[in-house]
This record gives C-alpha cells, sequence and structure tokens, in this order.
C-alpha cells in the first residue's frame, strides 16, 4: 500500500486541489451572507456579491461625485508609489548594510551590533517620532517602510554573503584581486538574487507598514480608504479593497519572481 507521504497529485489534481480551498470559502461566504441578508436585509456585516459588485462599479468606474477622481486606481497609485520608493530605499540600504558587514570583518564588528539592536525596534512604535521628525506628507510613510524592512533585508544579505565559500576569496586574491574587486565582481553577483529574495520576503511587511501609515495621516491611499469607510461599515468597499491589496502583493511577488529567473537563471530555486 503506498503511504501519503508519498503519494504526489497529477497536475491536473494539483490545480483542483489549489482552487478547491477558494471554492469553498466563496460557498461559506454566500451561505453566510443570505443567511444574514434574510435575517436583515439591511446588514452590512456580509454583503451579497451583487452588493460587492455595485461598489466595485462605484469606485472603480464612476468619478466621484466630490473629487472627480476614480477612487480606486487613485488610491493605488499613491499606494504604489509610497511602497515602491520605500522597498527601493530599503533594498539599496539593506544590501549595503548586509555585503560590507558581511565581508569586512571590522565592519561587521561595529556595525553588526547596532543593526541588530535596530531591528528589534518595533517600526510601528516609532510611527508617531516620524510623523513628528518629517510630518504627516509622503516622506514619514515612505521612511517607515523603509526603517520597517532594511534591518531585515540586510540581516539576510549579510547571512548570505557569510555563506559564499571562503575558497572563492582566496581564489580571487590568488589572481591578484583587491578588495573592491572581490566585493564588485565574486560577492555582488553571486548577492544580487539573494536580494530579489528578500525583499519578496520583505513585502508582506511593507504592506503593513504602508497600510498603518495610510491609516493614520493620509488623503489617499489604499489603507487610507479602507480606514475612511470603517466608520460607515461599509464592507462592501472594504472587502474590495482587501482583496486588491491581495492580488497587487500577489502580482508584485510573481513579477518579482520572474525577473529573478529571468536575469540569474542560475540562482537555482531563486525564482521560488
Amino acid at each position: 500500500m503506498k503511504r501519503l507521504i508519498n503519494q504526489t497529485p497529477s497536475p491536473v489534481l494539483r490545480v483542483v486541489l489549489g482552487l478547491l480551498p477558494f471554492v469553498l470559502l466563496v460557498l461559506l461566504y454566500t451561505y453566510a451572507s443570505d443567511a444574514r441578508l434574510a435575517e436583515n436585509p439591511a446588514d452590512k456585516l456580509l454583503p451579497s456579491f451583487g452588493q460587492i459588485g455595485d461598489a466595485i462599479q462605484r469606485m472603480a468606474f464612476e468619478p466621484s461625485k466630490r473629487s472627480g477622481d476614480y477612487l480606486v486606481w487613485e488610491d493605488t497609485l499613491a499606494s504604489l508609489t509610497r511602497l515602491g520608493l520605500g522597498v527601493l530605499i530599503a533594498a539599496t540600504l539593506g544590501l549595503a548594510l548586509g555585503l560590507f558587514t558581511g565581508a569586512l570583518p571590522l565592519v561587521s564588528a561595529s556595525a553588526s551590533p547596532l543593526l541588530t539592536v535596530i531591528s528589534l525596534i518595533p517600526p510601528l512604535a516609532i510611527l508617531p517620532v516620524l510623523f513628528i521628525v518629517f510630518g504627516l506628507g509622503e516622506l514619514s510613510k515612505v521612511a517607515l517602510i523603509a526603517i520597517g524592512i532594511t534591518p531585515f533585508i540586510a540581516r539576510d544579505i549579510q547571512r548570505r554573503t557569510q555563506e559564499i565559500p571562503y575558497e572563492q576569496l582566496v581564489k580571487a586574491q590568488t589572481l591578484g584581486a583587491n578588495t573592491s574587486q572581490i566585493i564588485c565582481r565574486v560577492l555582488l553577483p553571486q548577492l544580487m538574487p539573494r536580494l530579489l529574495d528578500a525583499v519578496r520576503l520583505s513585502l508582506g511587511a511593507g504592506w503593513l507598514f504602508l497600510i498603518a501609515a495610510e491609516a493614520i495621516a493620509a488623503t489617499e491611499g489604499l489603507g487610507y480608504r479602507i480606514f475612511l469607510v470603517r466608520r460607515y461599515m461599509a464592507m462592501d468597499v472594504i472587502l474590495p479593497y482587501v482583496a486588491w491589496i491581495t492580488l497587487l502583493a500577489f502580482v508584485i511577488d510573481a513579477s518579482l519572481a520572474a525577473l529573478s529567473r529571468r536575469l540569474f537563471p542560475w540562482h537555482g530555486q531563486g525564482g521560488h
């Protein structure tokens, strides 16, 4: 008898099993929504799919009566701009810190303890400080994302740098390479795909910091809109926004994975 641990699903069965939880969730939500609306047609907690569709039509395809903007797209552009800038800054700083602390013992001795301490500070705890220092504009939101995920990326790159076989460094030095040449031509090419992996892993935290900052001080953005309509119990707007954020996160992650496979095909499992 074949053990369960050794059974591998076929490609078709894998797709079916992957879709099954989503189908069950939709069916469960439909049943719960119908039950609540049958008892109270004015219930807002579990809107019907028809009500959700109307909200999507209103938010995404009809201009706002107040501003004339298409709110979903305006919010999406604002949030992705903040997230993109924050992640770009974090990736740049994280790569530099991780590379130098991982490759240079003297830098590691002085910077690693500070990096460890900074990584233990909850970024949301310093959000009021950022608002005081940078104001309530875009800079504080981008700074929160950058500060929040830079230590994670830096520590991951540091560890990856230290995992590179020391024999490679010895061979490079034997061939006459100096420190800068070793960093640029031996270490950096091997760390770039790992940087993309670290960015992918940090995006979840980046979204969290983005939504938190937008919820407190913003005039547009996905997080701002969710917390704005929360006071009206507008679940027909909140649920599509949450689903849209999830879809955006999935697309960004898949795009980074595809980019890693294209730029660094030698990186083994870099795209997974």
